[in-house]
């Protein structure tokens, strides 16, 4: 579909202006977040806040509105909005936005997976990142959230053997949020891509559930050998902005990354790796462990008072 019109399936009425209902359950940030009813789907219940935050920022901001109707409030779905911005912020003049329009719709409409960790990752996003200020700035805005979404619909083009069009698309990721993430790569759920800017995912690589990676992360190889070559990233990791992490090596469930760290031996689960090239706090015979999940707890720095001669 041309870029600013919506498709004529997607067309809804618009009359309800309520505002978001008051929310007086707070996460860590301070963010106003609760679960969903139990007679309301996530999906659904994610949808909501998403039209009701749009339509707020309509009225407050006429000169978004034409903007919010377009990617948000003129349509019935979360699948069908996304795939509609996805579409115009990925097209160029060879790569037309309908055709990827109906690309990210048929991708999201036969695997509902793909859905169901879009909503995930948002939920993420709101949760840890206190600069989020709604479910629609993310949908809208969050570049990290965006190239993880179109790298799912790729990664499922790669799977089905289309790699041209996989590849293609991975491309336009690379050029458009400077977040380069090879479509065989393998992303879980509730991720969060923070900034996102020149992140480096390889082929082979893997990234678990409840991930948050900052930008300038490298999850490569190292080398020009073949096969299964790039790290496995497990549940709950916290990889800091401008770590390197190469090789096929595995950081373990819940490990955290410090930012700038250089990654190249397997990190246990739930302990912390800094420094080039990266030691285990606490030793390698007796690493200290900690009780949170970094992914979740966003906590870069708590293992700065380990270390007796920091001094500045």
């Amino acid at each position: 579909m041309p870029s600013g019109q919506s498709h004529p399936a997607s067309t809804t009425t618009t009359t309800n202006n309520q505002h978001p209902p008051s929310m007086t359950t707070t996460n860590n940030h301070h963010h106003p977040i609760f679960p969903p009813p139990e007679s309301e789907s996530e999906t659904s219940w994610v949808w909501t806040q998403i039209k009701a935050e749009a339509r707020r920022d309509a009225e407050s901001e006429p000169a978004l509105a034409t903007h919010l109707y377009s990617t948000i409030l003129s349509h019935p779905s979360l699948d069908r909005s996304l795939s509609f911005h996805l579409a115009n912020k990925l097209s160029s003049s060879t790569l037309l936005s309908t055709l990827l329009y109906d690309l990210f719709l048929l991708s999201f409409s036969s695997d509902p997976s793909l859905v169901s960790s879009a909503v995930a990752d948002l939920l993420a996003v709101r949760h840890r990142d206190p600069a989020c200020v709604s479910f629609s700035h993310c949908l809208l805005n969050y570049k990290g959230f965006l190239a993880c979404q179109a790298q799912r619909v790729a990664h499922r083009l790669w799977l089905q053997s289309r790699l041209p069009m996989a590849l293609a698309l991975h491309s336009r990721i690379a050029d458009v949020f400077a977040v380069d993430i090879h479509p065989a790569a393998r992303i879980g759920k509730g991720v969060l891509f923070d900034h996102a800017t020149g992140l480096v995912v390889g082929e082979t690589a893997v990234i678990g559930n409840n991930v948050s990676i900052l930008h300038h992360v490298t999850l490569g190889g190292t080398g020009k050998v073949g096969g299964d070559r790039h790290p496995k990233i497990g549940d709950g990791v916290l990889i800091g902005a401008g770590a390197t992490v190469l090789g096929n090596v595995k950081i373990g469930e819940g490990a955290k990354i410090g930012a700038g760290s250089l990654v190249l031996i397997d990190v246990p689960p739930r302990t912390t790796a800094v420094g080039n090239p990266a030691r285990l706090i606490g030793g390698k015979e007796r690493p200290a462990r900690h009780e949170d999940v970094p992914g979740e707890s966003m906590d870069h720095t708590s293992f700065i008072s380990e270390w007796s001669d920091y001094i500045i």
